[in-house]
């Protein structure tokens, strides 16, 4: 059992805690750094910090996943969408810090980016594997007993929504140091009990997450010394939303990572209210964890309680099986 539950970690801790020192100063010396929005006064100082250290954790993740994909093949699909989300968010960070471009990629070509790969995975689905497009409905009974939600054809469309959904909420989730790493790992976690209580196959590449985002936090926690970038958020939510539907559990996105939601949804709604309104505001700022900020709460308090809020989510998705 320890073979792909413990040692997987360890390795991605490993893999992860022994870039920092080696990429971090690189990056720095790239002068790859972090632009902070003027609003946010008590951010200015983090003016410069190294970005794009979601390589690291892309380092820990797919190393890793490569020592147990020969035994287990059933990750493959989760790496590929993790890493080709990755390749999206490290091409747009690229694109915005070190050549200065300051979009990054335009909305169409991320868009089309995230189509592709998501295209590609709900096409291994479907061809390649026997896992079905029927979602397990939660508090029905678990995976032998529950009720499964059947969309049809509708199943296709919906896995597109859903995914790049998931990704983009993971996206604006990363705005605070440790944030994103320490509300993922919460939800890897989830996941990684739960694929070693199926018997899935795929628990080598989620304890692969745990350990990684663990060595990453080693220097993401405030104040951080490097931030993951679009890189590391886009890649979480790709692993996020790919494993769950390898579980056939997509609803339980809305549960155990609800704060990817709550912070996508605060944009949407700001950024609708505003044109709408013609400049008027619902919130102080978004994404959410802004909001809250503005509102004087320091940012380890937020980042405190977000994290608090997706553990009981994760123990109240445990409870739904």
């Amino acid at each position: 059992m320890s073979q792909q539950i413990i040692i997987p970690v360890l390795i991605a801790f490993a893999i992860t805690a022994v870039l920092g020192p080696v990429v971090i100063p690189i990056l720095r010396r790239l002068k790859v750094g972090q632009t902070e929005r003027e609003e946010l006064k008590s951010h200015l100082k983090k003016e410069g910090t190294p970005t794009m250290g979601g390589l690291m954790i892309l380092a820990g993740i797919t190393i890793t996943s490569v020592i147990y994909m020969g035994d287990y093949p059933a990750i493959m699909p989760i790496l590929f969408v993790t890493v080709g989300y990755g390749i999206i968010g490290f091409l747009d960070d690229y694109l915005k810090v070190v050549l200065r471009r300051s979009d990054g990629l335009l909305p169409w070509q991320k868009m089309l980016g995230q189509i592709l790969v998501t295209g590609v995975f709900i096409f291994y689905m479907v061809q390649y594997t026997d896992i079905s497009s029927k979602m397990l409905i939660p508090f029905t009974g678990g995976f032998e007993r529950g009720i499964y939600l059947d969309l049809g054809w509708l199943a296709i469309p919906v896995m597109f929504l859903a995914i790049i959904g998931t990704v983009n909420g993971a996206n604006f989730t990363d705005g605070l140091d440790g944030l994103a790493s320490s509300v993922t790992v919460l939800i890897a976690t989830f996941f990684s009990v739960v694929a070693i209580g199926t018997g899935s196959g795929i628990e080598p590449i989620t304890c692969a997450v745990v350990g990684a985002l663990l060595g990453f936090l080693l220097f993401n926690v405030y104040p951080a010394s490097v931030f993951m970038g679009d890189t590391g958020s886009l890649a979480l939510g790709g692993f996020v939303a790919s494993t769950a539907y390898m579980l056939q559990m997509p609803i339980f996105i809305l549960i155990v990572a609800m704060i990817y939601w709550v912070e996508l949804l605060s944009v949407m709604i700001q950024v609708t209210y505003f044109k709408k309104t013609g400049g008027k505001r619902i919130f102080r700022m978004a994404p959410i964890h802004h909001h809250f900020e503005l509102g004087g709460w320091s940012e380890t308090r937020v980042v405190a309680v977000f994290s608090i809020i997706t553990a009981v989510l994760c123990l109240v998705g445990l409870m739904a099986l």
